[in-house]
C-alpha cells in the first residue's frame, strides 16, 4: 500500500491527480490539502510515502513547506511554472509535472517513483533544508518553537553565520535559518544588504557610521547601538554602496 497526500490550491488540478491515481491498485490518498500549512500538518501526522506537491501556493510555497520538515518525503511536484524545474530536480525530487500534464506523463511519475528504490530508503538525502536557491526573495519562512515563522526582508537588521546556520536579527528579536550565508548573500537584495565580512550581512539602512577599530580594522555601528566587524575584502564592498 502506497501512502499518499496532495497538496494543491487548485481544485481541477487536485480532481486530476486523483482521477488518475484512482487507477492504480495499492494507492491510499490519505489527505487532500489546498495550501502549505496544512499540507504539513498532514505529512507529519500521515508520514506519506509519497506527495504530490504545488509549488506557489497561499501562505507559504511548496519549496518553503519542505524545508520545514525534518524528513521529507519522496515529492512529485506538480505545477503550471517551468521556471521550478530546476530547483524541484536540485531538491532530488521524483519527477515535476508541468500542467496541464496528460495521464501518460502522470504515469511516467509513477513509475519513476516505483522504480527509484524501497520507500524507507526514499528519503534519505532529501536535505531540503540546505538548498541552495539563486533568484530574487522577499522573505524567509522558518520554524521557531512550535511555530512557524515568516520574515520579510525589510524586516531583518543583520545575519550572523552560526556554525550551520545563520542567526536573523530583527528589531523583534534573533532567529535562526538553517542555511548559508552564501544562500542569504545570492537571494537578498544588493542594493538593500551588503556582506562585510564573512560571518556578517547588512542591511544598508540600518547603518549609521563606520568607525575604525584596532589596526587597519573597521566595525560599522548600527542604529540600535550594536557593532558588526568589517572585514578587509568587506570593506571595499560597503564603501561602494555606501558611496564613499
Amino acid at each position: 500500500m502506497i501512502k499518499v497526500i496532495v497538496i494543491d490550491d487548485e481544485p481541477l488540478a487536485t480532481e486530476i491527480v486523483l482521477e488518475y491515481l484512482s487507477e492504480f491498485e495499492g494507492v491510499n490518498v490519505l489527505a487532500v490539502c489546498h495550501d502549505g500549512f496544512a499540507g504539513l500538518k498532514a505529512i507529519r501526522e500521515f508520514q506519506p510515502d509519497l506527495v504530490f506537491l504545488d509549488v506557489q501556493m497561499p501562505k507559504i510555497t511548496g519549496f518553503e513547506m519542505l524545508e520545514l520538515l525534518e524528513i521529507p518525503p519522496p515529492v512529485i511536484f506538480t505545477t503550471a511554472f517551468d521556471e521550478y524545474a530546476m530547483k524541484a530536480f536540485d531538491t532530488h525530487a521524483i519527477d515535476y509535472l508541468l500542467k496541464p500534464f496528460s495521464k501518460s506523463r502522470f504515469e511516467k511519475a509513477i513509475e519513476k517513483y516505483l522504480r527509484s528504490g524501497e520507500k524507507e530508503e526514499m528519503g534519505v538525502g532529501r536535505d531540503f533544508s540546505r538548498l541552495e536557491l539563486n533568484g530574487p526573495s522577499e522573505r524567509i519562512v522558518l520554524k521557531d518553537r512550535n511555530e512557524i515563522k515568516i520574515i520579510p526582508f525589510s524586516e531583518i537588521k543583520y545575519l550572523e553565520a552560526n556554525d550551520d546556520y545563520v542567526n536573523i536579527y530583527t528589531y523583534e528579536g534573533r532567529f535562526l535559518k538553517n542555511k548559508t550565508m552564501k544562500f542569504f548573500e545570492n537571494v537578498l537584495d544588493p542594493k538593500m544588504f551588503v556582506r562585510v565580512h564573512r560571518s556578517y550581512i547588512v542591511k544598508i539602512t540600518e547603518i549609521t557610521k563606520i568607525e575604525t577599530y584596532e589596526k587597519d580594522g573597521y566595525v560599522v555601528k548600527m542604529k540600535t547601538g550594536e557593532s558588526v566587524p568589517v572585514s578587509r575584502t568587506g570593506y571595499p564592498k560597503l564603501k561602494l554602496v555606501l558611496g564613499i
